[in-house]
């Protein structure tokens, strides 16, 4: 009798070094491409920090070390992000560096997919019109 295991997107992806990976190329092209200016200026000039929040909310988030949770509690990203404007232009440019990101280093399609709708759901999810200062949730 065989076993039915879930396996964890976390593992899926790669791990660690994949997370860190995905990660960082989603900043890099947040630095690159010029369609994304609006939300890149939401964030501070230096990324490290907020490339390192990143990676520790989706490492729990996929099913790997919780990393977030342990440092700062529950995410509550709607309340995090709170203080800051986000608009529609604003989540539609990060969906385009997610989106990039994602067909970029993910080959299975099917996780591919559902990655990106979960991550679409999320961003319309922090749209909101309060607040004017820099993220670094």
């Amino acid at each position: 009798m065989t076993k039915n295991v879930l396996v964890s997107p976390y593992e899926q992806l790669g791990g660690e070094a994949a997370i860190r990976a995905l990660v960082h190329r989603f900043y890099e092209l947040m630095d690159e491409l010029p369609e994304t200016y609006a939300v890149r200026q939401m964030h501070p000039e230096n990324l490290a920090g907020t490339e390192s929040v990143f990676f520790e909310y989706l490492s729990g988030w996929l099913g790997g070390p919780a990393l977030y949770t342990e440092k700062k509690g529950h995410p509550r990203l709607r309340m995090r992000h709170a203080p800051y404007a986000v608009s529609q232009v604003m989540r539609n440019e990060w969906m385009l560096c997610m989106t990039q990101t994602l067909t970029e280093q993910v080959a299975a399609t099917d996780l591919r997919d559902q990655l990106k709708h979960t991550f679409d759901q999320m961003a319309t999810h922090l749209v909101n019109t309060e607040g004017s200062h820099s993220c670094t949730a």
